[in-house]
Parts: C-alpha cells; structure tokens; sequence
C-alpha cells in the first residue's frame, strides 16, 4: 500500500504521525512519502521540504510567500502524480492541502483523496463543503459534530475522534522530574504560556502576552513557554524584559513522541494556560489545565474571516462540550486590558472549567481502547468503499 501524506503545521504532523503508527499497525505493507514535520518523520517519512515553509496564516502573511507556496504546490503534486500512490492524504492546512487534492484529482482522477480535519465549515465560509465534493473523497472529522456538513455535500466522512483523547494521564511523578528537570520550584504555581507554532502568530501575539504577565499580579509566577526549536530564538528574544522566572521547552534532544509528552508535562504542570486559539486547547484539556484563549491576525484578515464567522465561540472545548466555560479574546477584543483580569479569575476558580474539560475529552474518544486505530481504520474502509 502507497500512502502519499501532506501536512503543513505541527498540528497536522501529529495528526499524520498517528496515523502512519496506525496504518503500520494494520497494513503489514505500507511505504509513505510526503510533505512532513519532526513527527512525521520520526516515523519514517522523508519530507520533500522543510514542512515550516507552509505554515503561514492569514491573507498578508501569506500575500508574501505567493510565489515561494506556488512552486512548493507544484513540486508536491507532481511528487504525486509520479508515484501514483493508492491515496493522497492531505491533513489540516486546506488552503495549501486542498489545492494539492485538486491539483492531483485534476490530472489523475484514479488516486483516491482524504483530507484528513473537515474544515470548519460550521463556524465560517459553508461553501467549501461544496467545493471540496469536487476533488474529495472521505473526510476525517474530529470533531463528533462535523460529518452530517461534509456528508449533505456527497462526501464520505467519519468522526474518527481526537488522538489528544487518547494520551495517557500525566503522573505526579512525570510532573516531578519535569520539575526537577527544569529547575522549576514545585512550592511556586507556574503559568504556562502558548503564543502559537507560527512565527507570525508569535510574533503578533507574544507582545500582548508579555504585556498581560508584566502586570504585577502576575509576579510571582514561574512562567513556561513549550514551543518548537526553531522559533525558541524568536520566543526568547521576546520575554528576555519579563522579571519572572521563565523556562523554554522546546524538545530538542527528544524524540518527536517524547518531545510532544514532554509539552503535555508542561501544560499538567502549570495552574494555567494562557494560550492561542487552535488544537492546542483540546491538548490544554487532555492534561486537565484551565485556560485563557487569546488570538488576533492581521487587520485584512480580521475584517475578512470576522465578517464571515457565524459562531459564537472559536475555541474547541467551548464547541465540543457546549459551553462557553473557557473565556476567549479574539480580535479586537485580544488585548491585555482584557485578558489579564479573566487570567486572575481562573487563577482564583480553577476547578470553574473542570467539568467542561471532561466532557469535551469523553465526546472526543477518552476511553475508547481502540481510537489510537480508528483514524487508520477509516482510511482503509474508504478504500474499500471506492
């Protein structure tokens, strides 16, 4: 079996990396190529290029990098189409992923498209259902809510649930050596902070961040900031005016797979999260963390995605669980005026979230002993079907 898989941030190269595990563990013949990140090539998968060329967001982040996109686009589709592989496997990404699955459906109707995360077409923009019908073959949801808005479309899709359910608790004595590790007080409550895995989301977040924890309430934190090794020097060269103690975990020297655990020790072993909207709330949940979501883009962006939205809420725990436990500044509303006293709150209420975070990693597969495979095993009866 020929799996060619394309990925285009950390999310999704975690999200491929379980997959490839999965399919390793059903298929006794299975070869991969692909565009990948650290994960995924952890697992055997060489990369075409380096994965963090594509991870822009944003109409004038991107408006930069047009014609640097455009030659990775065409180089990758044509990747596919000499290898003719059994099914192209396009993950998150869409506005890089679904050009590749048009692209290669276009010039070869025979290879089979997935694209793996559905598109939130439930929040904005419902049209790209729609259009995806045209060059998609199976969507992989992992949100238990999104498969009826890809299936009214003509698509097969499958809640496959969230491979962040299946993550194993963080022990007592995993948040001990972690402490120990990095020299991290245990008598001393730590924040742990998460401006994104962008550099443009960083380098339009942090400031606002930094400006929220040089308030004075804020003092006595012990302050951690995972990311991935190369956007350590942006973080670092950004924090260095904070008074707080500060430790930067960046996973170097560690596998993928312990680099990823190591970030979740991180998140159990702070009081807090102050955080950018995506995956990473759902992971803040899976090691029981409560949380402040934070986000802002460029101001063509805002405008454009704002007028569009039709969602009350963009953050993931809110969605899954019902609720709007977990207070969120997006936008204008990203500013340290306003995220500061919702940080102090939770601060004080930490429990407030708890029984939203449970509910959201129960509806996500928590539980469930055979979701490390269901992903896996949806692509293989997608192929089946066809």
């Amino acid at each position: 079996m020929k799996v060619f898989v394309v990925a285009g941030e950390a999310s999704g190269d975690r999200l491929g990396a379980d997959l490839m595990r999965g399919l390793r563990h059903l298929v006794s013949d299975v070869s991969f190529r692909g565009v990948a990140g650290p994960e995924m090539q952890s697992e055997g998968l060489d990369s075409l290029f380096d994965m963090s060329e594509l991870s822009v967001m944003g109409l004038a982040e991107v408006l930069p990098k047009y014609f640097a996109l455009k030659r990775r686009l065409h180089k990758t589709v044509a990747e596919v189409l000499a290898w003719k592989p059994d099914i192209l496997i396009t993950i998150d990404s869409p506005d890089f992923c679904l050009r590749v699955a048009r692209a290669v459906r276009s010039a070869d109707p025979r290879i089979r498209t997935c694209h793996y995360v559905a598109p939130s077409v439930w929040a904005w923009r419902a049209g790209r259902a729609k259009k995806m019908a045209g060059y998609i073959d199976h969507v992989l949801a992992l949100l238990p809510f999104e498969p009826p808005y890809m299936e009214a479309e003509g698509m097969a899709c499958d809640f496959v649930g969230h491979p962040i359910a299946a993550q194993s608790p963080i022990t007592s004595k995993q948040i001990a050596q972690f402490q120990a590790d990095f020299n991290l007080d245990p008598a001393r409550e730590s924040l742990v902070i998460l401006p994104g895995s962008r550099a443009s989301e960083i380098k339009r977040l942090l400031p606002v961040f930094c400006e929220v924890l040089s308030q004075p309430c804020f003092g006595e934190f012990q302050l951690i900031f995972p990311t991935l090794p190369h956007l350590a020097p942006l973080l670092r060269a950004e924090i260095g005016g904070l008074p707080q103690e500060k430790r930067l975990i960046t996973g170097s020297g560690h596998s993928a797979k312990a680099a990823a655990e190591e970030r979740l020790v991180a998140y159990s072993a702070a009081t807090a999260a102050l955080a950018a909207s995506g995956t990473v709330s759902l992971e803040l949940a899976a090691a029981g963390t409560p949380m402040v979501i934070a986000y802002d883009m460029g101001l063509i962006s805002r405008l454009v995605i704002g007028s569009m939205l039709n969602i009350d809420t963009v953050t993931l725990v809110n969605l899954v669980s019902e609720t709007r436990a977990v207070p969120e500044f997006i936008g204008k509303n990203c500013t340290a005026e306003r995220i500061a006293p919702a940080l102090r709150h939770i601060l004080t209420a930490p429990a407030a979230q708890q029984e939203a975070i449970e509910a959201t990693m129960t509806r996500l597969g928590r539980g469930d002993p055979d979701l490390h495979y269901r992903a896996a095993r949806a692509v293989l009866t997608g192929l089946a079907r066809a």
